[in-house]
């Protein structure tokens, strides 16, 4: 039943546009360019909105010297806090009620309502700033600070405006719900609005940063430049890559240390899927806990604290020097981290001993899921135990097996940063940096971000030609693929 009427059309339109605003001021919030709470260049231009309503620190990082020689009042940023604060508020509401207009009629009514408090709401946060505005205009030395509104002042106040409009018109053109009709959602829409969040976090943390590619084409100097036409210099970064034999001469010695030690990985990738089976045939109960909490601990202990381990164990006065020295199997103490002997393995044995017993938690799982009418099958036919693993558990695993491995192959380039960090010394250096070291070395340590921008863009695109390849490949000799 059309529950709309004759005005459905419009309705429909104006609901579409809600939902349009709210996720644009939901994607703004997290767009440094486009903060509203910038009302003095005080404030720094690389924070968002978001940042602005989270963190007073970075809120006032720059205005430390002007709060104490008193050129500023502290409480006009704690006013652009809560203001920023309470916009971010309003616009987890209005991306709720968006959220939740997917249901019945009584149920729409109510998003409609969240939409029109989220546009309210980020309203009166603007007022905030903009009271903060007028204030620093009347008790800040003006000469020292000088007040601004931010571009994004008028694209907030704006969709903010709109948002309540639209809101007010659809739940005017919306009929009211009968006093008993429940709060209802179909359950398919109920599962999406489960996984948006998450999504919403991958968007955040795994897509929003591709914004930052940008500077790979820009002369860029942190603290010093900005964004800007004078700063554009197109490929020069892509030329520089291939035209300075130093920098060339890096990139082939990174590239060997990341490729030697990805293949290690992908090699003895089978590894936590063994365990597993091996783990799942061990007949006493309290041992497979044991054993499984033992193996899947590492997982949860930073890098940081596993080099301290390390040190604990193989530095001069660790427990593996004492132990000989006090046998009298040596005379002289061996730093075992010290030097780039066989670094590689160490690595590769570090890694193995801090993921395999979490890597192996899927093929458990994927064990548990194996009908056990098999089992029993194979054992009235006479099957032992390996014979069950080989031709019922083994087979049972290889699609995860084989899903795991094309994202391994995909992440080829990928190594991760943290266990080379608290590894490297000056000894093991030439053989330990792997790209995603080399990136933060360059990016971090040495200040070249376009370059290191660059080196990381390169390596995504690798990492993504690399997914659709294996899968592709996959599809062809399996004739299956994980999308």
């Amino acid at each position: 039943m059309d529950v709309y009427g004759p005005r459905n059309i419009i309705t429909r339109f104006f609901e579409h546009c809600v939902k349009i605003l709210v996720f644009l001021s939901a994607v703004m919030m997290f767009f440094p360019t486009m903060n509203p709470a910038r009302v003095t260049e005080l404030i720094n231009r690389t924070i968002s909105l978001f940042t602005s309503a989270v963190s007073y620190s970075r809120l006032t990082a720059e205005a430390v010297r002007a709060i104490r020689l008193g050129w500023v009042m502290e409480n006009n940023f704690t006013f652009i806090l809560l203001a920023s604060m309470v916009i971010c508020l309003a616009i987890f509401g209005a991306l709720l009620g968006a959220g939740l207009s997917t249901g019945n009629l009584r149920l729409k009514r109510l998003a409609y309502k969240l939409t029109l408090g989220g546009g309210v709401g980020q309203i009166l946060g603007l007022l905030g700033i903009y009271f903060v505005y007028l204030r620093l205009w009347e008790s800040a030395n003006l000469e020292r600070v000088l007040p601004q509104i931010s571009s994004g002042f008028g694209v907030y106040l704006a969709i903010a405006s709109a948002t309540v409009f639209l809101s007010l018109a659809v739940l005017a053109l919306t009929p009211k719900a009968a006093a008993d009709m429940p709060y209802e959602m179909e359950r398919s829409k109920q599962l999406v609005l489960m996984y948006l969040p998450f999504a919403a976090l991958v968007f955040v943390f795994s897509y929003l940063p591709l914004w930052g590619w940008r500077y790979a084409f820009f002369d860029y100097r942190p603290g010093v430049t900005a964004l800007t036409a004078e700063n554009f210099v197109g490929l020069k970064w892509f030329a520089f890559l291939f035209q300075n034999p130093a920098t060339l001469n890096d990139i082939v010695r990174v590239m060997r240390n990341t490729l030697i030690m990805s293949t290690l990985g992908l090699a003895t990738s089978w590894l936590p899927m063994v365990f597993a089976m091996f783990l799942v045939e061990a007949k006493s109960a309290r041992f497979k806990r044991f054993v499984q909490t033992f193996t899947t601990i590492p997982n949860f202990i930073s890098w940081v604290l596993v080099y301290g381990l390390a040190l604990a164990i193989f530095s001069t006065d660790g427990f593996v020097n004492s132990l000989l020295l006090n046998l009298g199997l040596r005379t002289q103490p061996i730093n075992y981290l010290m030097g780039d002997s066989f670094i590689w393995l160490k690595m590769w044995a570090w890694g193995t001993w801090k993921g395999l017993g979490w890597s192996a938690i899927i093929y458990i799982a994927t064990i548990s899921s194996i009908d056990p009418t098999l089992y029993e099958s194979a054992t009235v036919d006479g099957a032992g135990r390996f014979q069950k693993m080989r031709y019922i558990t083994l087979p049972s695993l290889m699609p995860t097996y084989f899903v795991l491995l094309i994202m391994a192959v995909a992440a080829f380039l990928s190594n991760g940063m943290e266990q080379y960090l608290v590894f490297e010394n000056s000894t093991n250096t030439a053989k330990i940096t792997v790209l995603d070291l080399y990136v933060y070395q360059l990016g971090i340590k040495n200040g070249v971000i376009p370059l290191s921008t660059l080196i990381g863009m390169v390596k995504s695109l690798v990492s993504l030609v690399l997914l659709f390849s294996v899968n592709r490949l996959s599809k062809m000799v399996r004739g299956e693929s994980i999308f």
